[in-house]
């Protein structure tokens, strides 16, 4: 199959369309324009319905309903407009009601500006709205990647009857690189997406008894019943739906641990860190959750020590604390408000870390 140029932003609305995403709703923000453009014009193409709302929280309302009538429904936004649609996130939990929501991360808190950041880490892992709930998410650090995990958020969305977080960010979202437009079975599935696989979709009930889809339960017990029921889900998603990369990790005394487009930096200078024979390698979640716990405690009984790089003040380091227990030290290198980290400041960071004279120079 011939490769083609896209950008990561177009990528992502292709290959929803080729996971047969029928129903689109979205609102204008950078960096994540460039889908809500290419999705007017293919949702038109492809049969499917597009519709541009009023604003953020319409759109996710939008996504609810169409998701409650059995389509494979999508939005997209950047991290203010993903602000305003956690209320519909956890509406669309509640309802165990499966959905693909993208945010291109851009600088924060509040409008900050639209340079790339990954400071939506916290807002993405933890649920973000309210209630005891849990989203998949799933970090594509190039755009090819972005092409597979795009289908696999429509795969597993519909396997879980839960929401499924696509985070990139700005690079990742404008950047242009080759791709092979072909489906690929990452995870050996199928998409499954034919409605008779949804049989609690609201559908007409002609035949059959209503179907009913709610998040609100006012009888004693009712809710602390669901909580477990989707506790219980959650923990299944735990066991099965774990995905990382390794990078070097068999010899490493140091082990890098990044995400996303800051995972490229840090491979360049881990490729450059290895000339110099300084023994460091990477983990990189594919899965932000669940996130790879059972690995870096592995990688805890051998390493020396590890680094998290991450553009934000410190966010996917707290869940490395978590897994690694206590039994080595961890190191954090951030940028955040924008800033990118650089190649040179990453090779100089691990120097230092390998080297005795200035090892705790970063720890944090």
């Amino acid at each position: 199959m011939a490769k083609i140029m896209m950008c990561g932003n177009e990528v992502i609305g292709e290959a929803a369309v080729h996971a047969g995403c029928t129903f689109y709703s979205g609102y204008p923000i950078t960096p994540q324009n460039e889908l809500t453009q290419y999705m007017a014009s293919r949702m038109t193409e492809s049969g499917g319905t597009f519709i541009q709302a009023e604003s953020e929280l319409a759109a996710i309302n939008m996504v609810f309903g169409a998701a409650a009538a059995g389509a494979r429904a999508m939005t997209s936004s950047s991290s203010p407009g993903i602000s305003l649609k956690q209320e519909g996130i956890s509406y669309l939990a509640a309802c165990q009601l499966p959905a693909v929501i993208v945010n291109m991360m851009r600088g924060g808190p509040g409008l900050g500006n639209i340079a790339p950041s990954q400071a939506d880490y916290f807002q993405a892992t933890r649920g973000g709205g309210h209630g005891d709930y849990r989203t998949i998410v799933l970090a594509p650090s190039a755009v090819e990647e972005a092409w597979h995990l795009t289908h696999l958020a429509f795969d597993l969305a519909d396997e879980y009857r839960n929401p499924v977080l696509i985070l990139g960010d700005g690079i990742l979202g404008q950047m242009m690189e080759p791709i092979e437009v072909v489906r690929k079975h990452l995870h050996g599935k199928m998409a499954n997406h034919d409605m008779r696989h949804k049989p609690w979709a609201l559908t007409g009930c002609k035949g059959r008894k209503p179907n009913v889809i709610r998040s609100l339960y006012l009888g004693e017990g009712e809710l602390e019943e669901l909580n477990r029921l989707l506790q219980m889900k959650y923990s299944m998603v735990k066991s099965k739906e774990v995905r990382f990369e390794s990078l070097y990790t068999e010899d490493s005394d140091l082990v890098v641990v990044a995400y996303g487009t800051t995972s490229r930096i840090v491979r360049s200078a881990i490729s450059k860190a290895r000339q110099e024979r300084l023994h460091v390698g990477m983990l990189r979640p594919v899965t932000l959750w669940p996130f790879p716990e059972a690995e870096l405690q592995k990688l805890a009984n051998k390493a020396r020590a590890f680094l998290v790089v991450e553009m934000s003040a410190g966010q996917m380091v707290d869940d490395v604390k978590l897994s690694v227990l206590g039994k080595k030290p961890i190191h954090f290198y951030g940028r955040a408000g924008g800033g990118i980290p650089t190649e040179a400041a990453l090779l100089d960071i691990i120097r230092d870390i390998l080297r005795p004279r200035s090892r705790n120079r970063v720890r944090v």
